[in-house]
């Protein structure tokens, strides 16, 4: 008997799916419009995606990225804290519902979900989607405008995932209160950018402010020791690549690396990492040279030789993002 369809591979299908009968010329132009918006400055009452073509065709260049990034953060979240699975989940400027798919992907079972967004063609397309996922089929999706007004019911876990970026500097601080507020796990994702970088750290401050510890991806709860304007905090997700990935990019590598900042934060008891691994692993001859974040809010190179012995392949085996030493 066959093994059932992980989600990554369910959602991979339904995505392709998607663009049957839309020409591809059509939808890469799309999505290079699509692109150019983001990275403009984008007002906040005005949704990006307006019609089903915007959507279907940004659903299906972005969501395995966003889907990636967002199982990263939570995976990382989920071996802070490993006995707890959230009984509910929110998400916050979900549009398509990628969050969604990574969280039933990183705990197994049923639960409610009500996805939030302001673009009623978003979250239609997610409602089809979801209807591949066995665990999204009761989902709930509401239209909502994501800023000041908002408000988020009581729930376990709220993810907000690459949406900081669209909203004014007072939105983004009433949307991170408005998760603080409801729920007992925050998970916020955005682009592994300086400026999305800043806007976790400005996330991070708020919800340590409102009472939270952090689970992931520091290994303590003080002030992140990075230099603003010298460095940033990011980590990588590798994405197979879509045929309309690799016609809107060019190229013809199967796979791409997501870059992407994030903070999990918690009212639950959580076991952070030791240290947190926070450049790619340099192997050289004999040793490998690990940038690490530790708990006493310092940066720090650690070199493991050969004479560490099982802590030597471990390091070998080490991945930019994972914590460190790892659990035995």
């Amino acid at each position: 008997m066959n093994a059932p369809a992980s989600p990554a591979e369910t959602l991979r299908t339904a995505l392709a799916g998607l663009l049957d009968g839309l020409p591809p010329k059509a939808a890469a132009q799309s999505v290079e419009r699509l692109i150019a918006n983001y990275r403009g400055a984008t007002p906040t009452h005005a949704p990006i995606l307006r019609d089903r073509a915007d959507v279907t065709a940004y659903a299906a260049y972005r969501m395995p990225a966003t889907f990636e990034a967002v199982r990263a953060a939570l995976d990382a979240f989920a071996d802070a804290v490993p006995d707890w699975t959230p009984d509910s989940h929110v998400d916050v400027g979900g549009g398509t519902g990628a969050a969604t798919w990574a969280v039933s992907a990183t705990w197994e079972g049923d639960r409610p979900v009500t996805v939030l967004d302001w673009a009623e063609p978003a979250l239609a397309l997610g409602r089809d989607l979801a209807a591949a996922n066995p665990a999204l089929k009761t989902a709930e999706w509401r239209r909502s405008r994501i800023g000041a007004a908002l408000t988020i019911e009581s729930t376990d876990l709220v993810t907000v995932s690459y949406v900081l970026g669209e909203l004014t500097e007072t939105d983004r601080a009433s949307v991170v209160d408005a998760a603080a507020t409801a729920a007992r796990t925050v998970v916020i994702v955005e682009p592994g950018t300086p400026d999305g970088y800043a806007r976790v750290i400005e996330a991070r401050d708020r919800l340590i402010g409102a009472g939270f510890r952090i689970a992931a991806p520091c290994p303590h709860s003080a002030a992140c020791p990075l230099v603003p304007g010298e460095d940033w905090c990011h980590f990588s997700a590798r994405v197979s690549r879509s045929s309309l990935h690799r016609q809107v990019k060019g190229g013809s590598l199967a796979y791409e690396d997501e870059k992407f900042s994030y903070v999990a934060a918690t009212r639950l008891p959580a076991t952070p990492a030791p240290s947190r691994v926070v450049r790619r692993p340099q192997i050289r001859k004999g040793q490998v040279l690990l940038d690490l974040c530790g708990p006493d809010e310092s940066l720090h190179r650690e070199t493991v030789t050969k004479r560490h012995g099982a802590l030597y392949r471990a390091a070998r085996d080490a991945d930019w993002g994972d914590p460190w030493p790892p659990a035995e």
